[in-house]
C-alpha cells in the first residue's frame, strides 16, 4: 500500500503545469498557455508592439468561419482560420470591448460554428495579460 502511494505522489508531482507565460522582450509580443519548457501548447496571442491588435491562436482544433468572440458583456465577430499546425487563429483589436473586458477578467469565449472554445488567464495571470494589452495597444 505503502509503494502505491508513494507511486502515485510521484505521479501527482511530475505531472507538467499549464501556465501563462509573457514574452514582451521579443518581437511580436506574445502571452503563451503553455507548460514551459515543451512545445505544447493550449493559447496564443501575438501583436506587434502599439499595432493595437491581437492575433490568438488556439491549438488542437483548426476551425474556418466566421467566429463570435465574446467577453463580458461585449461580443466581436471576426474570421476564424486554420493554420498549418492543426490550429485555429483570429484576429482581435485590443481597444475592442470584448477585449477590454477579457483583459478585465481574463474570461473569453470563442464560437465558430457549433464549437466554442474557452479562454481562460486565472487571476494569478491577469496582470501579464493587462501588461499583453499594454504592450500591444497604440
Amino acid at each position: 500500500m505503502i509503494a502505491f502511494l508513494a507511486a502515485l505522489m510521484a505521479v501527482q508531482t511530475t505531472a507538467p503545469a499549464w501556465t501563462w507565460t509573457l514574452y514582451a522582450d521579443t518581437a511580436p509580443v506574445v502571452l503563451a498557455n503553455e507548460i514551459p519548457d515543451t512545445a505544447n501548447l493550449r493559447a496564443t496571442l501575438e501583436c506587434d508592439p502599439g499595432s493595437s491588435v491581437a492575433r490568438l491562436t488556439l491549438y488542437g482544433i483548426p476551425l474556418t468561419g466566421m467566429a463570435r468572440v465574446t467577453a463580458g458583456d461585449a461580443a466581436a465577430m471576426t474570421e476564424a482560420a486554420p493554420t498549418r499546425d492543426d490550429a485555429t487563429r483570429l484576429t482581435l483589436r485590443t481597444d475592442h470591448p470584448a477585449f477590454a473586458a477579457f483583459a478585465a477578467d481574463g474570461r473569453m469565449n470563442v464560437l465558430v460554428g457549433d464549437h466554442r472554445r474557452p479562454v481562460e488567464v486565472p487571476a494569478a495571470h491577469l496582470a501579464k495579460l493587462r501588461r499583453f494589452s499594454e504592450l500591444c495597444s497604440g
